[in-house]
């Protein structure tokens, strides 16, 4: 939905029409309200839970809470009127959505990776196996990210534009080299030689 500071009625010769008319009026006079909120927003000095908490207690028809309500469309309007023409921003949305994504599968695929059996009992266990899970997901996106980063390096000093090109296509998000079979040690030392990884890639041609 967008919004408009016009009567939809003003706005027939356009396919996107919006919903109705901003309260102008509102806004202005609860200005220093919403911009008192957001400064304090701004400064950190105050938390979104503690904005939202006591923005939350007020009555519906609260005039601060409904002018942030008025902001806020300006905003989302802005926001799908800038998504409807620009390409580049539709792109990089679904770039986003893709990584949730793949991110999302990347957790399912750990947590199933013995034949999706959920070996725990208690609630404080399952948080236990939703956190490990997570830490893992987050250990193979650093692994990942970390070569990238150091190969992209790499590359830039040589001036293989090709490979430049094709690794900052790569996502981070990737577990097909990874074994996901096997048992998890969180506690045993051991140290992963990354560096070697890397050397052994460097002066591999990347894009074929």
């Amino acid at each position: 939905m967008i919004y408009s500071f016009k009567h939809p009625n003003e706005h027939e010769e356009y396919i996107l029409k919006p919903v109705r008319k901003l309260n102008k009026l509102l806004m202005k006079e609860e200005w220093d309200n919403v911009q008192r909120i957001i400064a304090s927003l701004a400064m950190k000095s105050t938390t979104q839970a503690t904005i939202i908490r006591k923005l939350s207690s007020y009555e519906r028809k609260n005039r601060t809470k409904r002018a942030l309500w008025e902001y806020d469309n300006i905003i989302k309007t802005l926001y799908v009127l800038d998504y409807i023409d620009s390409i580049e921003l539709r792109q990089n949305v679904q770039k986003a959505l893709n990584r949730g994504e793949a991110y999302h599968q990347l957790r399912k695929t750990i947590a199933f990776a013995h034949s999706g059996k959920f070996r725990v009992k208690t609630e404080l266990e399952q948080q236990i196996w939703n956190e490990c899970s997570r830490l893992i997901a987050n250990c193979i996106i650093f692994y990942n990210g970390y070569i990238l980063s150091e190969l992209l390096k790499i590359k830039e000093k040589l001036n293989r534009y090709e490979d430049i090109e094709f690794i900052k296509k790569i996502s981070p998000v990737a577990w097909r080299h990874i074994n996901l079979y096997g048992r998890y040690e969180f506690f045993k030392e051991g140290i992963i030689d990354i560096e070697k990884t890397i050397s052994m890639l460097r002066d591999l041609p990347l894009y074929a």
